[in-house]
């Protein structure tokens, strides 16, 4: 089965017809002139390593914890009621919540938890970045 292309390569033109490939070598006609190409085999892809550990810390940005824990009221924090990996943070700071709105996902023995807002007020602080294990009790997102 052939290919035929038609290129057209600083105003000059080229019909090129490809063969059929035969392991590593194909038939290249180029204007009515036969070539026999040789292609390089493909690489083998590397397998990747499975490295165990922590999971790999997420780039920090604005809805990173913005807060150093030192700077920050946390008796009004809103904390992780069980042990698990953070998923997901719904808020940011400076947002506005409502008593019972979800401020982050939290999974917990194979189940996705939503922790909502104890009460009314505004996001002054997250304390936790998406895949970070928790404590329970741990001061996971200010409210004031």
């Amino acid at each position: 089965m052939k290919k035929e292309y038609k290129y057209t390569i600083n105003g000059n033109q080229y019909e090129v017809a490809i063969g059929d490939i035969v392991e590593n070598l194909v038939t290249v006609t180029v204007n009515g002139e036969e070539y026999k190409v040789e292609m390089e085999p493909e690489a083998e892809p590397e397998p990747k390593k499975v490295v165990l550990g922590k999971p790999k810390a997420e780039q920090t940005d604005s809805s990173a914890p913005a807060a150093d824990a030192a700077n920050v009221n946390t008796n009004n924090a809103v904390k992780a009621p069980l042990p698990g990996v953070i998923t997901s943070i719904e808020v940011s700071v400076g947002d506005e919540v409502k008593a019972g709105d979800t401020v982050l996902v939290l999974e917990a023995m194979k189940m996705a938890n939503n922790i909502e807002a104890e009460k009314d007020g505004k996001v002054t602080a997250i304390l936790v970045q998406a895949g970070q294990s928790v404590m329970e009790d741990d001061n996971l997102v200010v409210i004031e």
